[in-house]
């Protein structure tokens, strides 16, 4: 089976989470900023779509080369042999992104780029006539950085985030594979407690579970590479049974999660039921002050108000210090909290172990680890 060059794209900050996983899957990997390299075939594509839970989704990488002039652009497109990535009757949108580079009108770009395509399976296929474009969709990017062009073939369709189970979302949700980035950032295994006091619409626990259980984030929806060709689709099939085969549901996983705004809990739960994880999680309306607990060794992620969801400055600080009021006592615990606040230790009473830079999509954000001292059983 032919082996493609290719990388998964990623929010910045979490490259070398994505790039642990690619590599448990049996990839050798290049991580570089906003992405991780590396080869696999047609079923490695569609299984890395499958199983990762924190990158964005999976090109193929076509073309690499260097591009000044519209007439460079125009010429080294249409060089690309799009006939063995495309059948005559392909549905290829292009995108266009520039940064640094002489090329910088990104319609220009797409336009150029699509008709130098256009030209080349026109004349491969004998087309004298429009191309139909009414078969499969294959979404090409063009992208320029620094006059170095980089040519993908989109193998995902709609980002890995949309798992197929969020239902009903709240403000400002987090996505999906941000919150199993700040899971998988953490010393949680599923044998531990875990604690989400500020739940929201439920993301956070809902993919603890999914990890508890080893259940793939791609388990309930699909990738637009499936449809390029039936061989494809059934790999996908043998790929799905296989993952289905490898969750774990004879663990019982003891994760906990709360808000203050009971019909949040109710979204909370809808989500949670359509992954398939409600009964593995215990949703409870409770105040960040009015959270407890005598368990042990447990991990516990909160992403409480900031950005966007600020509304009342003067109540988020409160809510910083009842936080942690409420969370000094739990030594044993290992706390992290995700902020856009850098004032949050002022307000929270302690300086953290350790602090992370994340993005959480456009906003600069910090990860908060305040880790806990184990307590022998």
């Amino acid at each position: 089976m032919e082996k493609f060059h290719l990388y998964a794209a990623t929010a910045s900050g979490i490259e070398a989470i994505a790039g642990r996983e690619l590599k448990y899957l049996g990839f050798q990997t290049q991580v570089e900023n906003g992405r991780i390299k590396f080869d696999g075939t047609m079923e490695d594509i569609i299984k890395a779509n499958l199983w990762l839970r924190t990158a964005d989704r999976i090109k193929i990488i076509i073309a690499e080369f260097r591009a000044t002039t519209f007439e460079d652009l125009f010429n080294k497109v249409t060089e690309i042999n799009w006939d063995h990535f495309m059948p005559m009757d392909a549905e290829f949108p292009v995108n266009a992104r520039s940064k640094n580079s002489k090329l910088h009108s990104v319609p220009d770009i797409q336009s150029i780029s699509k008709k130098a395509i256009v030209n080349k399976l026109s004349a491969v296929y004998h087309r004298r006539t429009r191309l139909p474009e009414t078969g499969a969709m294959f979404p090409v990017e063009v992208a320029i950085r620094d006059d170095q062009v980089m040519v993908t073939l989109d193998t995902t369709g709609d980002s890995l985030f949309k798992r197929g189970y969020r239902e009903a979302k709240g403000t400002a949700p987090m996505k999906e594979n941000m919150a199993a980035a700040l899971i998988k950032i953490t010393n949680w295994y599923p044998d531990m407690p875990f604690a989400d006091p500020t739940c929201g619409s439920g993301t956070i626990p809902i993919e603890a579970a999914l990890i508890g259980h080893n259940i793939a984030p791609g388990i309930n929806r699909s990738f637009v590479c499936e449809g390029w060709h039936q061989d494809y689709q059934k790999i996908s099939e043998k790929l799905r049974e296989e993952a289905r085969q490898a969750e774990n549901h004879d663990i019982d996983l003891d994760i906990f999660a709360s808000d203050i705004d009971g019909s949040m809990i109710d979204v909370a739960k809808v989500n949670a039921n359509a992954a398939g994880v409600l009964h593995d999680i215990d949703f409870k309306q409770l105040a960040v002050q009015d959270f407890t607990t005598d368990k042990i060794n447990g991990v516990m992620i909160s992403n409480p108000p900031y950005g966007e969801r600020m509304k009342d400055k003067e109540s988020v600080e409160l809510m910083y210090r009842q936080m942690g009021k409420v969370f000094k006592p739990l030594t044993s615990w290992s706390k992290y909290i995700i902020t856009a606040d850098l004032d949050f230790e002022q307000f929270y009473g302690d300086r953290a172990t350790k602090k992370r830079k994340l993005y959480n999509g456009a906003l600069r954000t910090d990860y908060f680890q305040f880790w806990g001292h184990k307590i022998r059983k």
